[in-house]
């Protein structure tokens, strides 16, 4: 039997078979990514082969993973080489986004916009919370929409909780599969409800201490957007506190920053790292404000994650 995975609670999966039929399985012990030691080794979206159960009151098992066509994947944490992937076989990835109610950091986006980058997922990148923000905080949002747009990136800006925005992101999400991304708190299960309002999940308060948001999406699942073309689909995902990068070189960074990769083809050295040659490019584009300040900061700490000694930022 064949069918995709919609729901992954950390030891137990939901698969939707070709039939229509959905199936608890478990996943069989042999089942891992070739040279990646992941956490999860199957994931929201991963088609795969099972087994069903040989009686009544026996679970199923998932004996085969199909090719993925990409995935969205990150560091487990801080110290680990593990790896955790967040959904597989995407059309999209969605990061949202809060200025503040809490604070998202360019650092937190550009991790993220990587990762995405290497694995090729176009990602949307949604402010959420419009209607909480002052003017202070509305100023700031609207650099953001211009620094990532003129970089490429699709941005929008909702309030999940007036509606204001919904049309034009359903608009974006039509007839694709999209995993959903960002800290917690920033409002991805009201946005989700708003969207779907059969889901019902629930959605948290934020911390009065810290102003941060506080977990209410436990595990990892796919759901069906009705009004919205077949096929169409939302993975959400625990909220992340930080983003650890994975499997990227040292040489290969620059490559997942569309405006550095531009860039670099001036600079003297085809093995340049951007960060102390002479007759670098990038360095030249910084210091006339080419390239923004906090895209640089933000491919110096993706390189000191790869190599923390050679390579800290003194910003």
């Amino acid at each position: 039997m064949e069918g995709i995975v919609i729901k992954n609670t950390g030891s137990h999966y939901l698969v939707r078979c070709m039939d229509g039929a959905e199936v608890y399985c478990l996943a069989k012990g042999n089942l891992r990514l070739k040279g990646i030691r992941s956490t999860n080794p199957v994931a929201v979206g991963d088609r795969v082969e099972i087994d069903p159960a040989a009686q009544e009151g026996q679970p199923a098992y998932i004996r085969c993973i199909h090719p993925r066509r990409n995935y969205i994947i990150r560091r487990a944490s801080n110290l680990s080489k593990e790896s955790h992937i967040l959904g597989a076989n995407l059309d999209a990835a969605m990061l949202v986004c809060t200025i503040n109610h809490p604070v998202t950091t360019t650092v937190f986006i550009d991790r993220f916009l990587a990762t995405a980058e290497a694995y090729r997922v176009p990602v949307i990148l949604v402010f959420n919370k419009t209607d909480r923000y002052a003017e202070e905080e509305r100023n700031r949002m609207h650099e953001l929409f211009l620094l990532y747009s003129s970089i490429g990136y699709t941005c929008c800006a909702v309030s999940a909780t007036t509606g204001d925005g919904l049309p034009e992101l359903k608009t974006l999400l039509d007839g694709k599969v999209t995993l959903l991304g960002g800290h917690s708190g920033v409002g991805k299960s009201t946005l989700i409800n708003a969207l779907i309002p059969e889901a019902g999940l629930k959605t948290g308060a934020i911390s009065q201490v810290h102003h941060t948001g506080m977990h209410t999406t436990t595990f990892s699942q796919m759901l069906d957007v009705p009004d919205l073309s077949p096929g169409t689909a939302l993975i959400d995902t625990p909220g992340i506190k930080g983003f650890g990068t994975l499997e990227m070189g040292e040489y290969e960074v620059s490559h997942y920053f569309p405006e550095i990769f531009t860039a670099s083809e001036g600079c003297r050295f085809g093995n340049c790292t951007h960060t102390h040659e002479p007759g670098c490019a990038i360095l030249e584009a910084l210091q006339r404000g080419a390239i923004a300040e906090s895209r640089y900061i933000s491919y110096l700490s993706i390189l000191e994650d790869e190599n923390a000694e050679r390579y800290r930022p003194e910003y």
